[in-house]
């Protein structure tokens, strides 16, 4: 069974390196908060900024919860990221899928930042639930950040 990626795409006003700075760096500032797998509402989403770095988040009394790893750092216009949230959100270091950003120069200025989140078959028997989900997430997310990377460019 193949499930298609989700891609969602945007384009905001700051230029590439802003741009993927604002997404990778910042991304505890555009994620609504409570909308993340902690207990307690996040104070910080972390990318580590190197292949290997951990991808994470960290609540108020500095509880960390991790998502997964950085497998690709290149920026700014590429980063790939090992997605380890299995079908019912809880990290699994054994499971792996792939979030990949990519922020390219647009024509007439500023970025196209698209995100794809591939291997959604990789959920097994709850791939189609977990896709559904997913696919009403990630844009909204994408959406987010657009709206915050316009009001920081």
């Amino acid at each position: 069974m193949s499930i298609a990626p989700i891609v969602h795409s945007v384009r905001v006003k700051a230029a590439p390196t802003r741009a993927f700075e604002l997404f990778t760096a910042r991304m505890g500032d555009w994620w609504p908060k409570g909308g993340t797998i902690g207990a307690k509402p996040h104070v910080a989403i972390v990318l580590e900024p190197a292949v290997g770095g951990r991808w994470f988040e960290r609540d108020e009394d500095g509880h960390e919860c991790a998502w997964g790893h950085v497998l690709a750092w290149e920026p700014p216009r590429r980063a790939l990221l090992a997605w380890q949230l299995n079908s019912r959100f809880e990290y699994d270091p054994t499971f792996e899928t792939e979030v990949e950003i990519t922020v390219a120069p647009a024509e007439g200025g500023g970025s196209q930042v698209t995100l794809e989140h591939r291997n959604l078959e990789r959920f097994g028997e709850a791939a189609e639930r977990i896709a559904g989900q997913l696919r009403g997430g990630w844009p909204t997310r994408v959406d987010l950040f657009a709206a915050f990377a316009d009001g920081n460019a």
